[in-house]
């Protein structure tokens, strides 16, 4: 037989129709075995001819039910509901031919009720309690009457029959309860965890979209004062560029140059705020994108030392190169320079699925205070920070699929491991 496709933890009703579809598998068989038992070692007359087409009818529903998840489409509530009340018809006559209210498994009517009772709203719920009752009660008054193969009732027999059914019954119903009820139930609270989550990312999103509506009006705002002093360290370096004054002036064009920095990322938050990634980034080599990032910001950062170490047998691989994604590597190292300009690490290894950076310094490490919120909240342990440019980049490697953890280091500092997946591979060399 072939495998079933494997469910996503969120298809919840998916997931249920597996499991109603193995419970259904398990009736069959205890059904078949029931019949061949009481046939063959209590020597019962059993009506084999209907009771084996309603076994083939059960057997068939099951076939459908197969195919159905071999579809992988969506499951509804309803159609889980249908199904469960074609079981219970199926059950009803299996005990009509079987002993009516005296067959001992007739408590097989609580299992539908109680897989509704988990999994369905509580209307189908209502619904379903009120066809079991139906059903139960029809048995009194009609049913097929049991007797022995030699034309005879022991009652004694039939009574230890009736109780060797009930001990089976009870332990089936244990298996059942902890088997699938249980299992269900999981599923409930993995979705509802999901649900949870999902939340949680919308009121993050919520507040980065406020962010990037605060960042493009004061990027309106700034444009004007930074051209101003622009205009003024050009002119003010052409008027010192002298001897006498060559410390001045060069104090005046990093002074330049920084502003030159704050315009160009200004420029960056006003322009394509509405680009998707297929217009914001490209396919690009990891090596490559890495070596781009890092020369960038040495650029800034002439004076920090950083080194860098890759693994050398990591084979050739593609990410998508996002202008977001190297400013959030840049916030990262810029972070690590704050604290620790002369010690900075960057450890790469990748294959062809994941990329793993490790930034590490030697500053004073994260605070116990803060360590949770970092990331998920602004944050900041700096005098005139924001707390922005962590927050902002653990966004970006989200959005992207990837994942941010920070650990303290060991005889001091802190590391910040990233992962991010990279681009499958085209078919082309």
């Amino acid at each position: 037989m072939d495998a079933l496709p494997a469910r996503p933890v969120d298809d919840a009703s998916g997931s249920n129709l597996h499991r109603l579809f193995v419970l259904r598998n398990i009736e069959i068989a205890c059904i078949g075995l029931g019949i061949a038992v009481a046939t063959g070692l209590f020597d019962l007359a059993l009506p084999l001819a209907p009771l084996l087409l309603l076994l083939a009818l059960i057997a068939g529903l099951n076939i459908v039910t197969r195919q159905r998840l071999k579809s992988g489409s969506h499951v509804h509530d309803k159609e889980i509901f249908i199904q469960m009340l074609l079981d219970v018809a199926g059950l009803t006559g299996i005990f009509y031919f079987t002993g009516g209210v005296s067959n001992p498994f007739v408590w097989f009517y609580l299992l539908p009720l109680m897989i509704a009772a988990t999994i369905l709203p509580r209307a189908h719920t209502w619904f379903m309690a009120v066809v079991t009752v139906l059903c139960y009660t029809s048995l009194f008054l009609v049913d097929v009457p049991l007797d022995s193969g030699h034309g005879h009732h022991d009652p004694a027999s039939g009574f230890m029959i009736h109780v060797i059914g009930m001990w089976l019954g009870f332990v089936m119903s244990a298996g059942f309860v902890a088997v699938i009820i249980v299992g269900m139930a999981h599923t409930l609270r993995q979705r509802e965890q999901r649900l949870a989550e999902a939340r949680e990312q919308a009121l993050r999103n919520e507040r980065l979209a406020a962010l990037g509506t605060l960042a493009a009006g004061a990027a309106h705002e700034l444009g004007t004062p930074l051209g101003t002093m622009a205009i003024l360290a050009a002119e003010l370096e052409n008027d010192y560029h002298d001897a006498e004054h060559a410390d001045l002036h060069d104090k005046l064009g990093i002074l330049r140059r920084q502003v030159d920095r704050c315009k160009t990322a200004l420029s960056v938050i006003s322009a394509d705020a509405g680009a998707d990634r297929a217009e914001a980034g490209h396919r690009m080599r990891v090596r490559a994108f890495l070596a781009g990032v890092i020369d960038h910001w040495q650029n800034q950062h002439p004076d920090a030392n950083l080194v860098y170490r890759e693994d050398s047998h990591a084979p050739e691989a593609d990410i998508l190169a996002e202008r977001m994604l190297g400013q959030a590597l840049v916030n990262i190292l810029d972070n690590a320079a704050d604290v620790s300009p002369d010690a900075i690490e960057l450890t790469a290894a990748w294959n062809r699925t994941e990329l793993s950076l490790e930034i590490a310094d030697r500053g004073t490490g994260f605070d116990t205070n803060i360590h949770a919120r970092l990331g998920n909240t602004p944050v900041t342990t700096k005098e005139d920070g924001l707390g922005l440019g962590l927050y902002l980049a653990h966004a970006t490697l989200q959005r992207l699929g990837g994942a941010v953890t920070f650990r303290n280091r060991e005889g001091g500092g802190s590391v910040t491991r990233i992962t991010l997946p990279l681009l499958p591979e085209t078919g082309n060399t």
